[in-house]
């Protein structure tokens, strides 16, 4: 096998006749797409090749069992970390009762529009919650730093198989967007059922008693569910699910987040910059990324959503929360980013361990009574409207006479982010936001909204290194963001698949006589 790379200008791809010449005759595979903009922009293609007896390596997913009647594994949550925990599940002959605190995904998008254009907020049934989790609305993003986690083929090709594009196997930077995602995660449900697992939606979890072997999950609309075992995958916003198990006395400990704004550019802006003037129709939204170490704490850039829009996140009444997603195309007008400041556990007195999640809320408090208090006859009267600050001043201490443009729908208040952050989240922001080294960057036409808050879990459930069990509970699995795993679409999935696999590592399930397996009782 040998590899070779070709190279051509923006808007072409590489020639059938260039292909061949560079395999000399080898039987060739295409395994990188990728736009190198370091100088002239361009796209770099990499490519294998196989000579006689050499085929590439193929990559077979996990065949799915019929587990109709099989010991009951109680999957607290349909985000990334709870679906492929249950694809695995079913590959070990084991039966996943996915127990979702929200709507299904379809349901889920009528009261994300009551959220943005009315002000509706349902608690469950946001972007936070619901089938497909956060991640089902944040444009997508496929790619981690993280490798040591498993095998990340294993979530890509899977996402094929249930209607992704197969783009996503070869891009460098893979995403599939928010107006595809939904129909992926309907049909992993359908397949998840069909092969005898159970999803029950509006059931969020109120109580877990009992011991490994046999739990019983009681939800807030009575039903309860008897399980085997537990995976507890819950998504990094579920502080009711952090308060239960503090109020049992079981561990749980302070987990460093970051806190910050969400930045919109002009895209035209980040793409002149990026591209060196030479962006043009048909060539994808240009990125940027930037980590900076001011003060001691990190300061970085985070979910960049080229050509995307900006959404209300809040999962509470009373807090101002945003994110940033973007649709397959990003083809909007701006590009967001969360540009966010490190706090660790000692940033927050106390000893608490849900110091930190008590610090977020208290800062998405703070953005919203400001709007309330502040809201002006021409601002805009939707109860999410974000407090706002242009780039330039922000960094000087000053509040912006007027605002630009923005996709956020609820509307924006000109407000003194500079003095609503907490001084060590703006005093940093302050000192990066000039040094950013993307010329146009640092520009009055950029607009700060507070807050960008749920980067990861405030909180981790402690769990046994080897095992993965938490450390309170046997047979219970803290999992994927909420618990303090991963962060981002494809690390917690793999963590998913980690925890299902340690479910299926004892033995004694073989011989486990279960009850109705995950029926109300």
């Amino acid at each position: 096998m040998k590899e070779f790379e070709i190279s051509c200008p923006l808007g072409r791809e590489p020639r059938l006749k260039e292909i061949e010449a560079k395999a000399g005759g080898m039987k060739w595979v295409l395994r990188r797409r990728s736009i190198d903009a370091r100088r002239e922009p361009c796209w770099r293609y990499r490519y294998e090749a196989y000579g006689p007896g050499e085929e590439p390596e193929a990559f077979v997913l996990p065949e799915l069992k019929d587990v109709h009647g099989a010991p009951a594994v109680a999957v607290v949550g349909a985000g990334p970390a709870g679906l492929f925990a249950a694809l695995r599940l079913l590959s070990l002959g084991l039966k996943p009762v996915i127990l979702e605190r929200g709507k299904d995904v379809h349901a889920r998008k009528a009261d994300m529009a009551a959220l943005s254009v009315s002000g509706v907020l349902h608690p469950d049934s946001n972007y936070c919650y619901g089938e497909g989790g956060a991640g089902a609305f944040s444009d997508g993003k496929l790619y981690t730093r993280s490798t040591k986690r498993g095998d990340i083929r294993e979530v890509l090709y899977a996402l094929v198989e249930f209607g992704a594009s197969p783009d996503i196997l070869i891009d460098a930077h893979p995403h599939i967007g928010s107006d595809k995602l939904p129909a992926i995660v309907e049909n992993i449900r359908r397949r998840i059922v069909e092969k005898g697992g159970e999803y029950h939606f509006n059931s969020r979890v109120t109580e877990i008693s009992g011991a490994d072997g046999d739990f019983t999950l009681t939800c807030a609309d009575g039903a309860s569910y008897r399980a085997w075992k537990v995976i507890l995958a819950c998504g990094h916003s579920a502080r009711d699910i952090y308060e239960l198990l503090l109020s049992k006395g079981w561990a749980l400990e302070a987990k460093g987040f970051a806190l910050g704004v969400r930045v919109e550019h002009p895209q035209e802006k980040i793409n002149w910059h990026q591209y060196h003037g030479q962006w043009k129709p048909g060539v994808p939204a240009a990125e940027y990324s930037f980590v900076e170490q001011v003060d001691g704490r990190g300061v970085f850039s985070f979910c960049m959503c080229p050509g995307g829009i900006l959404v209300p996140s809040s999962t509470e009444e009373g807090t101002v929360v945003l994110n940033g997603m973007s649709n397959s195309a990003r083809n909007g007008k701006f590009a967001n980013a969360g540009v966010v400041v490190s706090i660790e556990p000692e940033d927050v007195p106390g000893d608490s361990p849900l110091r930190l999640a008590d610090f977020q809320r208290g800062v998405e408090r703070d953005m919203y009574r400001w709007c309330t208090a502040n809201r002006g006859k021409g601002d805009p009267q939707h109860p999410f409207a974000a407090p706002a600050q242009r780039m330039e001043d922000f960094c000087l201490g000053k509040v912006s006479k007027a605002m630009p443009p923005t996709s956020y729908h609820p509307g924006v208040i000109s407000a003194p982010l500079h003095s609503l952050l907490p001084p060590m989240v703006a005093q940093r922001l302050q000192k990066v936001f000039p040094r950013v080294k993307l010329r146009g960057y640092y520009t009055n036409a950029a607009l700060l909204l507070g807050v960008e808050s749920r980067t990861s879990s405030p909180v981790r459930i402690p769990r046994d290194p080897e095992s993965l069990e938490y450390l309170s509970v046997p047979g219970l699995y803290p999992c994927g963001e909420g618990a303090g795993y991963s962060g981002g679409i494809v690390s917690s999935a793999l963590d998913g698949i980690r925890c299902a696999e340690a479910c299926g590592a004892t033995s004694r399930w073989e011989s486990y006589a279960h009850p109705a397996a995950g029926t109300e009782s």
